[in-house]
């Protein structure tokens, strides 16, 4: 993190991304414990559907806040700085849709 960026974009929401991804934490090890007790194989495949979907939205709102706040403010400052944002932007963006 540059000295002009002081703080991430998420910092207004922390405290939300950090509840949603205890609760995510929470459903992993409910997975782990269905896979220990040997529970029925759709039933898991359920939650592990649903704990990716929650890490998904997750990750699609740090990638919202990060193009709202460092893309854009790099950006409007323009030159290298500005063009590597938007391509480690780019990159993230392919990441997320690979996943």
């Amino acid at each position: 993190m540059s000295d002009e960026q002081a703080h991430p974009g998420y910092l207004t929401r922390k405290d939300d991304y950090l509840k949603r991804l205890r609760r995510i934490e929470g459903q992993v090890k409910g997975i782990s414990r269905m896979v220990d007790d040997e529970a029925y194989c759709i039933d898991i495949l359920t939650q592990v559907s649903a704990a990716t979907k929650a890490l998904q939205a997750v990750a699609l709102g740090l990638l919202d806040e990060h193009l709202n706040h460092c893309v854009v403010d790099a950006a409007r400052a323009g030159g290298p700085e500005g063009e590597a944002k938007l391509q480690e932007a780019s990159e993230a963006i392919a990441r997320l849709v690979r996943s």
